[in-house]
């Protein structure tokens, strides 16, 4: 994959939107280095030599998005947001930003949460671990859980809403449209401030 560090850059864009269309479209199994090609207006052993196998080009795409996420978090997050759920909605809009302008990156990402294939099965469950990881890390960075409820495990909240997430995914996963994230984040936002409200203890 050294290859692909330095080639054209429209040929690079080129290629990482039409695998990621293609895998998000497909799931793994289905996708076929061909019609990445293709989509990509390239020739099929240009991805073989940059790559040397779709396995390789599929769990590139997946650490591209992680660093680009955490660029992104980066640049934006707000150290002085101390309170749990205005937390969890900053890092919220941090994301759909980010794929408001790279909307292939969605597709791609949902279906690879979801994919089961044997051959990468593995592989998204070592990625998924080690990326949730990273966002309970953020989650809980500087954040006051003091607010909470003593019989109240924000933890457990947390992992709620991960779950969550996991079913949005699931059910946006034959096709995406924005009016859907956009009615989901308004959804969740909605839920945030029923938590905040009921599992907060109560203001003096």
């Amino acid at each position: 994959m050294e290859h692909f560090i330095n080639p054209h850059a429209e040929e690079q864009t080129a290629l990482i939107n039409a695998a990621m269309n293609i895998f998000g479209k497909n799931g793994y199994k289905k996708a076929s280095v061909g019609d990445i090609a293709k989509e990509a207006g390239l020739a099929k052993g240009m991805i073989n030599y940059y790559f040397g196998s779709k396995k390789n080009l599929y769990f590139y795409l997946a650490e591209l998005c992680g660093r680009n996420m955490t660029e992104e978090m980066e640049k934006n997050y707000d150290p002085d947001v101390t309170d749990f759920f205005d937390n969890l909605k900053m890092m919220t809009r941090i994301k759909i930003s980010l794929i408001k302008a790279h909307p292939a990156m969605f597709s791609f990402l949902t279906s690879f949460y979801l994919e089961q294939d044997p051959d990468v099965k593995d592989g998204v469950q070592e990625y998924m671990a080690k990326s949730l990881k990273q966002r309970e890390q953020r989650v809980f960075k500087d954040v006051d859980v003091s607010k909470f409820k003593d019989d109240v495990d924000p933890r457990l909240i947390d992992r709620l809403l991960v779950w969550a997430g996991e079913g949005m995914a699931n059910n946006m996963k034959q096709g995406f449209d924005f009016e859907q994230i956009e009615d989901f984040t308004k959804e969740l936002f909605a839920c945030l401030d029923i938590m905040k409200k009921y599992f907060y203890k109560e203001e003096n």
